[in-house]
């Protein structure tokens, strides 16, 4: 597998559900420095689910950036996503890698140590941790936050990648960063941006300043 790029994950806003608007924003975060976007859509058909995957998949080729499809399979083989993200009552980890073969990317998200410890995140390529900071992007059945105890008690017993989500924005970035995650995944902080661009650009510069120090 090619080496992944963790550092700043997109993940999209399916609250917007204007097209032009979506993109984008999308658009925008890539020119500003995303190094991963993840597709996320809860609530929409696979019809439309579909769709916007087909046109992720295009724009996130044209900038050579990973397009991975949150839960589900079967939009991430329709497409040749480059991976999925999994959650605890998705698919099985094991069933998700025979699925799509070795060479795509699997992240799964964790919200405790114990989860942590378990074969499936041991085997994913990343966890997520869920939520690092209480947010009110994802507002159904959410762990209570980790925080930066919690990122710590993680690092000590999992030695791949860690990407947080959840709450993250420019004055918290750095104390994550800071404490050993490998990268931050947002939403709002990017969607919600006057500026996405701009917006992505200083997440960013935050990320690669604080890891090289």
């Amino acid at each position: 597998m090619p080496k992944v790029d963790y550092a700043l994950m997109y993940v999209t806003d399916d609250s917007i559900r204007d097209d032009n608007h979506f993109f984008a924003i999308l658009e925008g975060a890539l020119k500003g420095g995303a190094t991963i976007i993840q597709l996320r859509e809860k609530t929409s058909d696979t019809l439309a689910f579909y769709k916007r995957a087909l046109r992720c998949k295009e724009i996130c080729s044209t900038y050579d950036i990973p397009l991975i499809i949150n839960d589900r399979l079967d939009i991430a083989l329709a497409i040749d996503a480059d991976g999925v993200h999994i959650g605890q009552t998705d698919m099985p980890y094991e069933v998700a890698r025979r699925l799509l073969g070795n060479s795509k990317i699997i992240g799964l998200s964790v919200s405790n140590k114990e989860q942590a410890e378990q074969p499936n995140a041991q085997g994913a390529d990343y966890i997520g941790i869920s939520p690092i900071f209480s947010t009110i992007t994802k507002t159904t059945d959410l762990a209570q936050p980790l925080g930066i105890s919690g990122l710590k008690e993680i690092r000590q017993i999992y030695k791949k990648t860690i990407v947080c989500i959840g709450g993250i924005h420019k004055d918290n970035t750095k104390e994550i960063i800071a404490n050993r995650a490998d990268g931050i995944a947002v939403v709002s902080a990017i969607s919600n941006a006057e500026d996405p661009e701009a917006a992505t650009k200083e997440l960013k510069e935050i990320v690669c300043k604080t890891g090289t120090n």
